[in-house]
């Protein structure tokens, strides 16, 4: 069963969330330092870290599915989310540089189709950020958490799933090896655990972080026609 935008606030207002979240924010800031004057979507439940390029970037818009409901925007300022099925998204296409899925991937309903739309929305030198629980993890199954929820991957999963997609990835990453637990003794642990952590396979880490940019060599304009838009279709066939 999907959490909802409650549930998530609930826990990034915890020690534990803001520890997560601090920690995902380091990991994301080191993909993408700079955005100024580029065009930024999170989808999911992305407020957390949206605001890391707010202030750089020419927009950010984050966008919730329906079933997790609308999510506010942090800080107290003016708006800037919607709520929109994740494979009918209100935009045009080529619109953003960059593209964020926390809590995104694992809640939608057709991964497929949900990464099919951010394609289409993403310009052909942007690139894609998704954070995915993985599937071996323990945060996996904590319920207490939004990464408890939906459908788990591995990276060979995502991987897939991208290629298949006509996505390239970039970067593979891992993180969150501390225990899912609000508790003082493992919160006290959770930085140790992180730094030891990266001694032990990535399988038993408890989020996916995968970064990946469109694959255009994969791809082929259709005969050109004497009106009407480009199509483009598989190479292979």
């Amino acid at each position: 069963m999907a959490t909802d935008t409650r549930d998530a606030a609930g826990f990034y207002a915890t020690a534990l969330g803001q520890m997560t979240a601090a920690l995902l924010r380091r990991k994301l800031l080191a993909l993408w330092p700079d955005c100024t004057g580029m065009s930024v979507l999170g989808l999911g439940y992305t407020g957390p870290y949206l605001h890391l390029w707010r202030e750089q970037a020419r927009r950010c818009i984050a966008v919730s599915p329906p079933q997790l409901g609308l999510a506010p925007w942090p800080g107290g300022r003016a708006s800037l989310t919607c709520s929109a099925e994740e494979d009918a998204l209100p935009f045009p296409d080529l619109m953003f540089d960059r593209i964020l899925l926390v809590h995104g991937l694992e809640q939608a309903g057709n991964a497929r189709r949900c990464l099919r739309e951010v394609w289409r929305l993403l310009k052909d030198d942007g690139q894609l950020i998704i954070v995915a629980p993985n599937r071996r993890g323990l945060w996996a199954y904590a319920e207490t958490t939004p990464f408890g929820h939906g459908q788990p991957y591995s990276q060979a999963q995502i991987t897939r799933l991208l290629q298949g997609l006509f996505f390239r990835v970039e970067t593979e990453e891992t993180c969150l090896f501390a225990p899912p637990l609000n508790w003082g003794p493992a919160l006290r642990a959770f930085n140790l655990c992180e730094r030891t952590g990266r001694l032990l396979p990535p399988q038993l880490a408890g989020l996916n972080i995968v970064a990946a940019s469109k694959d255009l060599h994969g791809l082929i304009p259709a005969r050109r026609r004497a009106a009407g838009r480009r199509v483009l279709v598989d190479a292979g066939r």
